[in-house]
């Protein structure tokens, strides 16, 4: 394990403890991690369109955009920690959590890609665009790692990450930060992919490795 993969290990671990114990007092409620699920996409598609708006007033609907987006994320976050203390958790859950997670992202960076068109900064909807497929990418590696029996969750730039990256973007776009945010979102999510496609290899590689020495011995 690299020191970044150990230092990431290391906040997400305690990111989640912290919300598995604020979790402990909803999970006694009715709320459901569902109703978190579909509340957080809800609050990230309501971001998106007022950040659409920013022609309007830059400050207000940049800074309430990113606010409700960064609530709506975290209520992405929480659904899990909810699921694990509540024992509500399903397996259709877990599949709807992943999917409205994409859907959340996906609208958001749609929104700040129009946006960059209106304003015509056709580079910045260009890594806007290679932006979300990063992004999709990153998920899909580890669906797919996972799928196979391997460990997927490598890399710098994970939906966490990114949700950061985002969010500061537009706290600070009123100066011109935005476009160098989506930059660092693109760059972090295409590198994690390609962390993500060696680390595959490499554990297939050590997998055969491991099986030819059991034939071996055999």
């Amino acid at each position: 394990m690299t020191r970044a993969e150990a230092l990431k290990r290391g906040y997400t671990d305690g990111a989640r403890k912290i919300a598995s114990r604020s979790m402990v007092s909803l999970a006694r409620t009715r709320v459901t991690p569902n109703a978190l699920t579909a509340s957080g996409v809800t609050l990230c598609g309501l971001a998106a369109v007022l950040v659409f708006f920013e022609n309007r007033n830059e400050l207000l609907f940049y800074w309430v955009g990113a606010a409700v987006f960064g609530v709506g994320s975290i209520l992405d976050i929480l659904d899990g920690a909810l699921a694990r203390a509540s024992g509500k958790g399903t397996p259709f859950g877990a599949f709807l959590d992943s999917t409205t997670d994409r859907v959340g992202e996906g609208l958001m960076l749609g929104a700040i890609a129009l946006l960059f068109a209106r304003h015509h900064e056709i580079v910045a909807v260009g890594l806007t665009f290679a932006g979300v497929v990063g992004s999709f990418l990153v998920s899909y590696t580890r669906a797919r790692a996972e799928a196979l029996g391997l460990r997927g969750d490598v890399g710098i730039g994970s939906r966490a990450e990114r949700v950061v990256v985002i969010t500061a973007g537009l706290v600070f776009a009123p100066w011109g930060v935005l476009p160098y945010a989506i930059g660092l979102l693109t760059a972090t999510a295409w590198f994690t992919v390609g962390q993500r496609i060696w680390s595959v290899r490499r554990q297939l590689v050590q997998r055969a490795d491991a099986a030819l020495r059991e034939d071996g011995d055999a």
